[in-house]
């Protein structure tokens, strides 16, 4: 099966395309690659929290109202606030000081975007991975499929668990960028969870699950096991390890 890689620099992160043409071929799976980049691009031009004249900037300073921004954002907050249904309140984007912030759902929502072009393009098996967040189609090869290690908190060079995904993983985590995620309740970093992994059909989701589990720990599995198609995964500062029923054996 023929194929091709590509990093691209956006978001903040590095995003990451592993694209196996197939019978689509070359030619119309970079063009797909190049509409997905461009779909990444207009997710990090819209929802920058960084870029002052972004749309979400105006809108948490309150210049424009949502009804005025890029049909993206209601979009978005729409998602955000079934993500924080679904977390039990532990994904809460307007609990965080200085308006909504999206960020903890946005780059999921937007890797998924990214792979639908891939898709729309004929693409039939690829993966995308968003600085962690990693969202694949079909089989890199006949009867092989797509396998993701999970980084081990302590030790960039080890891997925690390597399991086998058909959809959607999305991992939280404190040992990069320290105890960036608040704590919705409280809002102060949660520092009793260091790595929170989701499995699951949709990545948007995945990915704001990923973060409530950051903030709750072992008090936010219940939430995830509760949901059809998705588990969890949390190693708490402590080191210990819980996961969900169903979480991916390793392979």
């Amino acid at each position: 099966m023929s194929g091709f890689s590509h990093t691209e620099h956006v978001m903040g992160t590095v995003v990451s395309f592993d694209v196996r043409a197939g019978a689509s071929g070359d030619v119309a799976a970079r063009q797909g690659l190049r509409r997905a980049c461009a779909t990444l691009h207009r997710a990090d031009a819209v929802f920058s929290t960084w870029k002052t004249h972004s749309p979400l900037s105006r809108l948490r300073r309150r210049e424009i109202t949502v009804d005025e921004a890029p049909a993206e954002v209601a979009e978005v907050l729409e998602r955000c606030a079934s993500a924080r249904r679904a977390s039990g309140g532990w994904f809460d984007p307007w609990a965080l000081s200085g308006g909504v912030d999206p960020t903890g759902l946005v780059k999921g929502w937007a890797a998924q975007r990214a792979l639908a072009d891939l898709r729309q393009a004929g693409v039939e098996s690829a993966m995308v991975n968003a600085g962690g967040d990693i969202i694949v189609c079909g089989r890199p090869d006949p009867g092989r499929p797509w396998r993701v290690g999970i980084r081990h908190p302590d030790d960039a060079g080890q891997c925690l668990s390597v399991i086998t995904v058909t959809a959607a993983v999305a991992t939280s985590g404190t040992y990069e960028r320290g105890a960036h995620v608040l704590d919705p309740r409280t809002r102060r970093p949660a520092t009793g969870t260091v790595s929170a992994t989701v499995v699951g059909p949709d990545l948007a989701l995945a990915d704001a699950l990923a973060t409530g589990l950051v903030a709750a720990g072992a008090d936010g599995l219940e939430n995830v096991a509760g949901l059809s198609g998705y588990s969890a995964m949390i190693v708490a500062s402590d080191g210990a390890s819980l996961a969900t029923d169903g979480f991916p054996a390793a392979a």
